[in-house]
């Protein structure tokens, strides 16, 4: 196993972020919290120049045909920028969806268009109970008219599709639909991290054969890989955010002066640091293993992605929190970005299931009840 980056990578990294750096800065951060679309239309027009949102689509179909460790490597640079985008839903997990879903239907020519960042898809699974498994879901989705809401779908406003999921005659089954068909209205959500989430709802939406993908009740296995990778993306998105804290609270350290010394030179402070360093590199190679074992197809690659997800969830937060410890009062206020990551973790922990969700995934992979 060779986790280590190859030189494109690691120029895939410095490019993103050089690029975030200066065209993402937290203060455009605080003030896209405040707008009503939630993100840069301007910086994703330039990532999709840069080919960002077609990287897992093959050059055959308009993408680059990267790797999932290319994807995680430069997720972890949006997280360490704490960039607004729905990158994840749409050319990650959308991507994969519907690349598994072959040629037939609408899928085939909705690829190429996600690639240059011209459509954006959304996914909407969730219902009432907020989880992942199967027999939450209780919207049937099928040939004919389908009614049911599904909620926190994030940026369903900006989406021009949605990859809806509900139950069919022997399963669940997966559609694609686009966002303007009649039936289709997406409602506000509350949120205490910023994110735009949103109520989906379908009153009478006709749903044609060539709308659904892959074979009806098939959905269960098509969905899988797209939401291991956007899993592990959002574990790779976490990991970017906490090693920003980690630089926040080092440089904090290092000029921050407490009586008559840079309070780094404290050793209580520099255990602290230490230990935000330990989580911070663990989450990181928990993360590239995982997306070594989905790329080399292993038989343990569900696991592992369960594991990254829920370690990085525990491990972020605790970066996070210590990280307010370290930074004292100036990181409780808004002026300074701290806030602005850690309510990211918090959000990125719950999405693409929580950990007691993805713990229950690594317990079924040892056979524990």
């Amino acid at each position: 196993m060779d986790l280590a980056l190859s030189p494109a990578q690691q120029m895939l990294a410095h490019s993103a972020r050089s690029l975030l750096a200066q065209r993402c800065p937290p203060e455009r951060v605080q003030a896209l919290a405040l707008d009503p679309r939630g993100f840069a239309e301007d910086l994703w027009k330039e990532m999709a120049v840069l080919g960002w949102p077609g990287l897992l689509i093959p050059a055959d179909q308009g993408g680059s045909g990267g790797s999932t460790l290319d994807v995680i490597v430069l997720v972890e640079e949006m997280g360490r920028a704490c960039l607004p985008s729905p990158y994840i839903p749409s050319a990650v997990v959308s991507s994969r969806i519907l690349l598994d879903a072959g040629t037939r239907g609408r899928a085939r020519h909705l690829l190429p268009r996600l690639a240059l960042g011209e459509r954006i898809c959304a996914v909407a699974v969730l219902e009432e109970s907020g989880r992942l498994e199967p027999d939450a879901l209780a919207m049937r989705i099928e040939p004919g008219r389908i009614s049911g809401r599904k909620l926190f779908v994030a940026d369903a406003h900006a989406a021009t599709d949605v990859i809806v999921v509900g139950r069919g005659d022997n399963g669940l089954s997966a559609a694609l639909l686009p966002m303007t068909r009649a039936g289709i209205a997406a409602l506000p959500l509350d949120s205490m991290a910023g994110d735009r989430l949103f109520e989906v709802s379908f009153d009478g939406v006709e749903v044609e054969a060539r709308d659904l993908l892959g074979s009806p009740g098939a959905g269960a296995a098509l969905i899988a890989p797209g939401f291991a990778q956007g899993a592990l993306a959002q574990a790779a998105d976490m990991v970017g955010a906490a090693q920003r804290i980690l630089d926040l609270c080092v440089e904090h350290a290092r000029v921050r002066v407490q009586s008559g010394r840079p309070i780094g030179s404290f050793q209580a402070v520099q255990h602290a640091a230490a230990d935000l360093l330990r989580d911070v590199e663990t989450a990181r190679w928990l993360v590239y293993e995982a997306a070594w074992r989905l790329e080399t197809a292993a038989a343990d690659g569900a696991a592992a992605v369960a594991t990254a997800k829920a370690y990085c969830g525990e491990a972020c937060l605790r970066v996070a929190r210590r990280g307010h410890q370290i930074m004292g009062a100036i990181g409780y206020c808004e002026e300074h970005p701290l806030h602005l990551f850690h309510k990211r973790i918090l959000a990125g922990n719950l999405a693409w299931g929580d950990q007691t969700h993805h713990l229950e995934t690594v317990a079924q992979s040892i056979a524990l009840r």
